[in-house]
């Protein structure tokens, strides 16, 4: 696990299962009907039950980069930020990834949610590239944890070994460029500030 602190908010990166969680809110990386399908979708229907897709079925469609807010069901996490990534070759597609963490992280600030984990958005049926996606989504959780006070803390839980890796690279060099407090629990060694 690798692990940054900035004004007492955290940035964790962990290799797990995001429906397992125990968080006020996890996030989907849902498609425009919010139809929760395969991939995560597909698990947080499995694991969290029928009432989640019934609140999507009201609020649904929303646009790419949009965000929307619903229960978790049967999940340990209170809350389901479904967020609509791109899908690769679409057109403008980090402006609207950066849209849908934004989006996401909004939702929380405004419901003053303490923690959320979010999945490596668009990568896997909608085909975005990981290491770009892991440049985005570091940059702008990083960016928000400095400016606002909620959430207090950050997960970006990858899926897999190789996803988990090309995140922890991405995290070290952004740290190299502009080092903060940062702590990776498995060599438990404290990078310079």
């Amino acid at each position: 696990m690798k692990k940054w602190t900035v004004k007492g908010r955290t940035l964790r990166l962990i290799d797990d299962n995001i429906v397992m969680l125990d968080v006020d809110a996890i996030v989907n990386a849902a498609n425009k009907s919010l139809i929760l399908g395969g991939g995560v979708a597909g698990a947080i229907r499995r694991f969290g039950g029928p009432a989640i897709q019934e609140e999507c079925d009201a609020i649904g469609p929303i646009d790419v980069g949009e965000a929307a807010l619903t229960g978790a069901g049967e999940l340990k996490a209170r809350f389901v930020i479904h967020a609509v990534g791109p899908i690769f070759g679409e057109g403008n597609e980090e402006t609207k990834l950066k849209q849908a963490i934004l989006n996401s992280l909004k939702i929380a600030s405004a419901k003053k949610i303490l923690s959320i984990a979010f999945p490596a958005i668009s990568t896997g049926i909608y085909r975005f590239p990981i290491q770009r996606c892991s440049e985005i989504m570091l940059d702008v959780t990083m960016e928000y944890l400095k400016k606002n006070e909620h959430p207090l803390h950050i997960i970006l839980c990858l899926y897999g070994e190789e996803a988990y890796r090309v995140f922890a690279d991405t995290f070290d060099r952004l740290l190299k460029v502009s080092p903060e407090r940062a702590f990776d629990e498995k060599k438990e060694t404290k990078t310079q500030e």
